[in-house]
């Protein structure tokens, strides 16, 4: 889908057919890495977030917006109680997953970072965005 909308967007698009977590580029070659709603889902988030920074150029930045774990203690339960079933009928996505942690265990300072409720089903719409550059 995303080649065939590239197609005539008038900037070159190069597409890598790999998984996060083995990025077939060399270190410190890219200037941005943007991220949208996939660290929820990668089975290997810790090894994809490292392999990100590890293609980041110095100065260059994680740009992401993802759905994790939320601040409030109730409905943190639910997530918790929620995360196996939702992940089995929900394509792998993890409703619990703490972002700002997994982002800076996995080499990334994080410069901004904002976060809300977004409108939605409360445990699956506590959203993060935000910049991180590697350490």
């Amino acid at each position: 889908m995303a080649e065939e909308r590239v197609r005539g967007a008038g900037v070159p698009v190069e597409f890598l057919h790999a998984g996060a977590e083995e990025i077939p580029l060399p270190d410190r070659s890219v200037d941005t890495v943007l991220v949208t709603f996939t660290l929820c889902t990668l089975p290997g988030v810790s090894r994809a977030l490292r392999e990100m920074a590890r293609v980041l150029k110095p100065g260059g930045e994680l740009v992401f917006t993802e759905h994790g774990l939320a601040p409030d203690e109730n409905v943190r339960r639910w997530q918790n109680r929620l995360n196996p079933i939702w992940n089995a009928f929900g394509g792998g996505c993890n409703l619990n997953r703490p972002i700002p942690t997994l982002l800076e265990q996995g080499g990334f300072r994080l410069r901004e970072i904002s976060s809300m409720y977004i409108p939605g089903w409360r445990p699956a719409s506590f959203n993060y965005w935000g910049r991180a550059s590697a350490k």
